[in-house]
């Protein structure tokens, strides 16, 4: 039998190099329980499940020999000064990127997130080890994962979250597509008790109000524990733009409403019934680029002088109804373990456009006699995406081969879904039809048309052997293999060999080789819509044709296939102490037939487009396309330490992350041979290479002494340089490397009761000035690194029952 014996997870941690980020400024519960009142009970895990292993009632992370990092959420709910899931792990962890956009369209909506500078469909999400759907949408604008679609971090509140474990290594042998960059795993909360959290921020600019209330009853039920979690929060506009400029850059409007439900109880001999269960529905604005009024050309081509005579800003509002659930059962039959599980995903975007008008039906009004008016709200049309996954895992440790072995394979089916749904008329009419005057649909976005429709479905089904062994007391090897076949474009074999041995009783040398591959999304597949974009400030019509339609068969683009990477890791952890870890992971990762977002072809660069592109009234096209191997090496390094000072307990820690990106070839489809540059332009291969910083870093100290705690948090992003829309000779833009700042002091009153107050970035750091003509937003900077807001203050309160 296997006989375990449950620590801290402080001491845990240090034994084969996994890393507790939350001692960045959210020190860990375990050494917070030593030295002031504790709200929660995490101080002793009985039982922990680790992404990366399938060995049952693990104990920890040193039953696998990569990183992974665990970052307990119970101080993130209560005192973090980020109120949101990807803003709280952009700022803990160094390797997870997330940059709230503006001006990006549907990408100002849902906040994207990625790991080592890759693109955020190329890390895996679970949620209580099971695979979590991504969204609808499909980044078109703005400098991070542009033709990516991705999981939208922020479905789940984080007091409903009791850990997120990040597996810093390729595990698609483990878990399938997607997981080539890494594995974040989101642990929910089922502990009984009740909590709650009050909070609110503010830029010191005086806008961008943020109020948040979150609460959380674990209660007893049949034998187990059922877990609620329900919360609210509303997150006002923020507006950096320039006195005079029409524009409004900053923070989306949104409005969240969410409820989760996570329990676990006895069920038959042995066996036990689980299920997860979430919705949010989310009612968020972003401003669209101005329109000019009188004297401008934008009169009549995309406003109205009867309608807007200053001008105007259009709102592209969203309503995001986003939907996650697991049931399962899991028993035991003499000395083996199985789990049986369903889940299903469901994520919906709907537009609705306001402040708005179509061009076109406004001329025809004044054509006809009238003032020149249209509607100025429309609905543009959905889109929507739904996964179901079915899950069959079997397990059984051997303790008597070697020092200790254990099997484990299964079977998953997953079934996808992708919908485009076309908007009401006037979001995408041309009404005047005579070729002058108004442009056709809704300014700001015009809807997705009938010939934009699809309802698309898809099969995969998965096998999988995963073996781990102690072959000595000091070396242990793990090893998987997963096959895959899909009803689309065919199948993939995938395989994973990682080592630890333990040089020294401190010392432990780990390591790993994966191969690994990404499907392509349906999203990437299918997506089609026709919208306004500006370049230099200018306004231009680009089609984004489906892959098999008409627009890509006559440029000669191939079906999508899947992504195939390589990994590699080398690390080293030395832990001298239990109060001092120190890790280094060196990785290199190896992308081939990368699917990206290709540039725009039109009758100039691409003459075999342009009857094309002339029936259809649009200037340009873009496609998805398996075009470019890139390499990604980095390095991640940890470094964390306790100790008693004066009266009070601190807790230090470093984290950063090194990496780079690079383009290695361009392979353009054999129709496309010779223009490699507009299919990869320096401006798009930027945004690959660049899109995140190629280092980061974040320095923790946590201060207890008594009932007042003090958090430092210094995050150092690295210089970016991203493209621009005129290209040489015009130069890059140039981000220098900036330094932000958190601080904040928690005063418990009582075991039950603590306030926290601070400031997030408090010496209002902001991205380098660029020329606005060149920039993806139409603004003075993107928003890179850290964002373009400033300094915010905050204040929450937390109490437990």
């Amino acid at each position: 039998m296997l006989k375990l014996k449950i620590m801290p997870r402080s001491v845990l941690s240090s034994l084969y190099g996994s890393t507790i980020l939350a001692s960045l400024a959210l020190a860990p519960v375990a050494v917070q329980a030593q030295t002031a009142p504790a709200i929660t009970t995490d101080a002793v895990v009985p039982s922990v499940s680790v992404v990366g292993s399938r060995r049952v009632g693990a104990a920890s992370s040193t039953d696998t020999p990569v990183a992974i990092d665990f970052i307990p959420m119970t101080k993130a709910a209560e005192q973090s000064g980020q109120f949101d899931l990807a803003q709280v792990l952009s700022n803990l962890s160094p390797s997870f990127n997330s940059t709230r956009q503006t001006g990006a369209d549907g990408a100002d909506l849902i906040d994207s997130a990625a790991l080592r500078g890759l693109g955020s469909d190329q890390t895996l999400v679970l949620v209580n080890g099971k695979r979590r759907h991504t969204v609808a949408l499909v980044n078109l604008f703005g400098a991070r994962n542009r033709g990516n679609t991705g999981t939208d971090m922020n479905g789940i509140p984080v007091m409903a979250i009791r850990e997120v474990q990040v597996l810093r290594d390729g595990a698609a042998a483990q878990y399938g597509s997607d997981a080539i960059a890494g594995v974040i795993n989101i642990d929910l909360k089922k502990s009984l008790g009740c909590e709650s959290v009050a909070g609110y921020g503010q830029y010191t600019e005086g806008d961008g109000e943020n109020w948040q209330a979150s609460a959380y009853c674990g209660v007893a039920l049949g034998g187990g524990v059922l877990g609620i979690t329900g919360e609210y929060s509303d997150r006002g506009r923020s507006n950096r733009s320039e006195p005079g400029n029409p524009r409004i850059i900053g923070d989306t409007k949104a409005d969240n409403q969410t409820i989760y439900l996570n329990g676990e109880f006895p069920a038959g001999a042995g066996g036990k019934f689980y299920f997860t269960a979430g919705v949010q529905q989310r009612d968020a604005s972003s401003a669209a680029f101005g329109r000019e009024g009188l004297g401008s050309e934008d009169i009549p081509s995309r406003n109205s002088a009867a309608m807007y005579p200053d001008g105007f800003v259009p709102f592209i509002n969203g309503k995001v109804d986003d939907r996650w659930g697991t049931v399962g059962y899991r028993w035991t039959a003499g000395e083996w373990n199985a789990d049986l599980s369903q889940t299903y995903g469901y994520n919906r975007l709907k537009y609705n456009i306001a402040n708005t008008l179509n061009a076109s039906i406004a001329n025809l009004d004044l054509l006809g006699g009238g003032q020149g008016r249209s509607a100025d709200r429309f609905y543009a049309g959905a889109f929507s995406f739904r996964q179901a996954t079915t899950n069959a895992d079997i397990s059984r440790f051997y303790s008597d081969v070697f020092k200790g072995m254990n099997v484990a394979f299964g079977l998953e089916h997953r079934r996808e879904n992708y919908q485009i749904f076309a908007g009401e008329a006037g979001s995408y009419i041309d009404a005047d039809g005579v070729g002058i005057g108004g442009n056709a649909g809704s300014q700001g976005f015009p809807g997705f048309q009938p010939g934009d429709e699809t309802d698309t479905d898809r099969h995969s089904n998965a096998a999988y052997v995963d073996i781990e062994t102690d072959l000595t007391d000091r070396l242990k090897i793990q090893t998987a293999l997963r096959y895959e076949r899909y009803s689309d474009f065919g199948s993939t074999t995938t395989g994973k060999l990682a080592a630890a041995y333990r040089l020294a009783p401190d010392l432990l040398l780990r390591g790993s080789a994966s191969t690994g591959f990404r499907a392509p999304s349906l999203q990437q597949a299918y997506f089609s819509s026709t919208f306004t974009d500006f370049v230099s400030g200018q306004p231009l019509d680009v089609v984004l044709a489906p892959n098999g339609g008409r627009v890509a068969a006559a440029a000669g683009i191939p079906q999508l296939k899947d992504e195939e990477s390589k990994s590699y890791t080398l690390g080293l952890t030395w832990s001298p102490t239990q109060a001092l870890s120190v890790t280094a992971d060196l990785y290199r990762i190896d992308i081939d037939d990368r699917i990206v977002l290709s540039g725009r072809f039109d009758a100039d660069n691409y003459p075999a487009l342009g009857a094309t592109l002339q029936q259809l009234g649009v200037g340009q096209a873009q496609f998805f396309v398996n075009s470019v191997d890139t390499k990604t090496q980095g390095l991640d390094l940890t470094v964390s330490h306790r100790a008693n000072v004066a009266a009070g307990r601190l807790t230090t820690f470093l984290a950063a992350n090194f990496s780079k990106t690079e383009v290695q070839r361009v392979k353009a489809p054999a129709a496309l041979a010779g223009f490699e540059d507009v299919l990869l332009s320096e401006r798009e291969r930027l945004f690959i290479e660049e899109g995140a910083p190629r280092r980061k870093a974040t320095l923790g100290f946590d201060y207890v002494q008594g009932k007042l705690e003090t958090a430092l948090r210094v995050i150092h992003f690295g210089p970016q340089t991203l493209g621009t829309f005129s290209g040489p000779p015009v130069p890059n833009q140039k981000y220098e490397a900036k330094t932000s700042a958190d601080l904040a002091f928690t005063w418990a009153f009582t075991e039950k009761t603590r306030l926290t107050v601070g400031g997030t970035n408090i010496f209002d750091v902001k991205p380098t000035v660029q020329d606005a003509n060149e920039t993806d937003n139409g603004f003075k900077y993107e928003s890179v690194q850290f964002g373009l807001n400033g300094a915010a203050l905050f204040a929450r309160l937390a109490h437990r029952f």
